[in-house]
C-alpha cells in the first residue's frame, strides 16, 4: 500500500481509516440501515445566488447535484421571462415558471423568508404556494400573527417554518421563537437558521436538541466564527459551528425534512463552495454516527493526497504494513500536558491555554495527517522526534501553523520553522480547517497542505549549527542532520487559538 493509497483512505471519510469501508447500505453504529435513517433532504435557497437571475439559480442547483428548491420573492426571472419571482406573478408566468424548474429535474417545495402586510396579502401567500405545489413557507412576522398564519396553513395544508435572523430579531433566541410557536399544531414550526444561531452566540447544537419535534426546515450553515455578528460562510465541515454535529444531531433526532444550502457569503468562489457543501452533505449521509461523532467526515478539496514523491520504499504487501490509527486517545491518556491545557470538545482538540500537547510513544519513520483551525493572527506548530520537551526548541523539528503574514518565508505555514520555507505562501483563513500531511523518513521531512506539496527538506543538507544551506542563520545549537531520528510528536499552544482534529498516525 503506497502513501497515496493511504491519503485517500484519509479522504475518502476516513471509512477506511478507522471504521472500515462502509456502503450507504451498510450498518451504521446506531445499527440502522441507510435506508432506515432520516431522510434529510437538500436544497437551495435561491437567495444563495441572487446576484443570477432564478433560471441561472436553477442550473446552479441542478450542477451541483440539489435537488430541491426554496425560492424568495424578487429575484429576477430569467430564462425568456419578465420580471420577478413572488406571489404576485400571474398564472401564465407561474406555469412558465414550474416548466423551467420542471425541465431541470428539480423540485420546487418552499418559499421564503416571505411575510404580509395584512390579511389579504397573507391569503395571496398562502393560495400561491399551494398553486405552486410548495409544501411550506419560511416567514419571520409579529406574534400577534401567528394566530392568522397558523389558521390559513391549517386551511391550505401549508407548512409554516418560523425563520430567525440574529440580533436584534425578536427570534434569534430559540426559546423565544419556540415559544411563539408552541401553542400550534405539528405544522407550525420553526425554519431553524443554525448560521444565525451561531452569530446570535447561541450553540447550534444544543439549540437544535432544544427545538426537537418542532423543526419544518433548516437553513444550514457553516460559519467561520461563532458570537460575530459579521461571521461568513465558509463549506460545510470547515468552518465553527460543527457541521458534523449539527447533522449527527438531526439523525438522532429521527428529523425528516429539508436542509436549504443559504450561502449569504459573496465570495469569487460562490459556485464552488456551494457544490462543496453539497458533496459535503452527501457524504456526511453515508457516514457513520461514530463517524459524525469524530468529525471524521472529510470535507470535499481536504483530500489531504499525497504527491507520489511521498510514496517511494513502501512495500507491495500492505499486510506488512499497520493501518494508521489515532495519534491521541480519546481521553488523552497517552498524551502528556498540564491538567486542563487542553481538551476535546466533539472531535475537536482545543488548547485550553497552559502549554504544549505531548505524545508519550516516540515515533521515527511515519506518516502524520491531521486537520488545524486557526483564530486571526494564530501561531502554532507540529513538533516532530522531539528528545526533550522540556527542550523542544533545540531538540525537535517544527513545522510551522501561522495565520497572518511573515516577512521571513521560514515562518509561514508549512515551514520547516527557521530553517526552511515552503514553496509558496498559503493564505489561511480564520475558522478554517485545513489538513496537513507531514511525513518523516529517514533524513527527509515532507509536508503538504491540503495536497498541495509545500516542504520538502534533506536534513543531511544542514551541516553547520546556527547556518542553513543557503547561507541565512537559524536559531539551533545542532545541525539538522544531527538531530534525533525519533523522538516524540508534539502540538505547540503559542498563547493564540488553535485546534486540530483527525490526527492519525502510521509508522513507515
Amino acid at each position: 500500500m503506497k502513501l497515496t493509497a493511504l491519503f485517500g483512505a484519509f479522504a475518502a471519510a476516513l471509512l477506511a481509516v478507522l471504521a472500515g469501508c462502509q456502503s450507504s447500505s451498510a450498518p451504521s453504529a446506531a445499527g440502522k440501515t441507510a435506508a432506515e435513517k432520516p431522510q434529510l433532504k437538500l436544497g437551495l435557497q435561491t437567495y444563495t445566488f441572487r446576484d443570477f437571475t432564478f433560471a441561472q439559480a436553477l442550473d446552479k442547483a441542478k450542477a451541483a447535484g440539489i435537488p430541491y428548491l426554496q425560492a424568495y420573492r424578487g429575484q429576477t426571472l430569467g430564462g425568456g421571462l419578465d420580471g420577478q419571482f413572488g406571489h404576485e406573478m400571474d398564472a401564465a408566468t407561474r406555469t412558465k415558471v414550474l416548466a423551467l424548474v420542471k425541465e431541470r429535474g428539480l423540485h420546487l417545495v418552499s418559499y421564503g423568508v416571505v411575510i404580509g402586510k395584512d390579511e389579504t396579502e397573507w391569503r395571496q401567500i398562502f393560495d400561491f404556494a399551494k398553486a405552486m405545489g410548495m409544501e411550506e413557507i419560511a416567514t419571520e412576522p409579529p406574534p400577534d400573527t401567528m394566530p392568522l398564519v397558523a389558521q390559513l396553513s391549517k386551511e391550505t395544508g401549508i407548512r409554516v417554518a418560523l425563520h430567525n435572523h440574529p440580533t436584534p430579531s425578536i427570534y434569534h433566541d430559540p426559546e423565544f421563537a419556540l415559544s411563539t410557536v408552541q401553542p400550534y399544531g405539528e405544522n407550525v414550526g420553526l425554519c431553524a437558521d443554525t448560521g444565525h444561531w451561531v452569530r446570535s452566540g447561541y450553540d447550534p447544537i444544543e439549540s437544535l436538541r432544544k427545538a426537537k419535534g418542532r423543526i419544518i426546515q433548516l437553513h444550514f450553515k457553516d460559519l467561520n466564527e461563532r458570537g460575530v455578528k459579521e461571521a461568513h460562510d465558509v463549506p460545510w465541515g470547515l468552518g465553527a459551528s460543527n457541521a458534523s454535529g449539527q447533522l449527527l444531531e438531526l439523525r438522532r433526532q429521527g428529523f425528516s425534512g429539508y436542509l436549504f444550502v443559504e450561502y449569504e457569503h459573496n465570495t469569487p468562489s460562490l459556485e464552488s463552495d456551494v457544490g462543496r457543501c453539497a458533496e459535503y452533505f452527501r457524504r456526511a449521509v453515508a457516514a457513520s454516527e461514530d463517524e459524525l461523532a469524530r468529525n471524521a467526515v472529510v470535507p470535499p478539496q481536504q483530500t489531504g493526497k499525497v504527491d507520489d514523491v511521498f510514496s517511494g520504499g513502501r512495500g507491495k504487501n500492505s499486510a506488512l504494513w499497520p493501518s494508521p490509527t489515532p495519534l491521541l486517545a480519546a481521553d488523552l491518556s497517552n498524551a502528556e500536558f498540564k491538567p486542563g491545557s487542553w481538551a476535546w470538545e466533539n472531535g475537536v482538540l482545543v488548547a485550553k491555554g497552559g502549554g504544549d500537547l505531548w505524545t508519550k510513544e516516540s515515533y521515527g519513520d511515519f506518516a502524520l495527517s491531521l486537520e488545524f483551525r486557526c483564530a486571526a493572527d494564530s501561531n502554532s506548530g507540529v513538533f516532530l522526534r522531539c528528545a526533550d520537551p522540556a527542550e523542544w526548541l533545540q531538540t525537535s523539528i517544527e513545522v510551522q501553523i501561522r495565520q497572518g503574514d511573515e516577512p521571513d518565508g521560514k515562518h509561514l505555514v508549512g515551514a520547516i520553522f527557521d530553517v526552511l520555507a515552503p514553496t509558496r505562501q498559503i493564505a489561511i483563513e480564520p475558522g478554517e480547517w485545513y489538513r496537513f500531511v507531514i511525513v518523516a523518513k529517514g533524513n527527509r521531512i515532507q509536508v503538504s497542505l491540503n495536497g498541495e506539496p509545500l516542504t520538502d527538506a534533506k536534513l543531511d543538507q544542514w551541516t553547520e549549527a546556527h547556518k542553513n544551506p543557503d547561507g541565512s542563520p537559524n536559531k539551533f545549537n545542532t545541525p539538522y542532520k544531527d538531530m534525533p531520528r525519533s523522538g516524540r510528536i508534539g502540538l505547540q499552544y503559542h498563547g493564540t487559538p488553535i485546534a486540530f482534529r483527525n490526527l492519525l498516525v502510521e509508522r513507515l
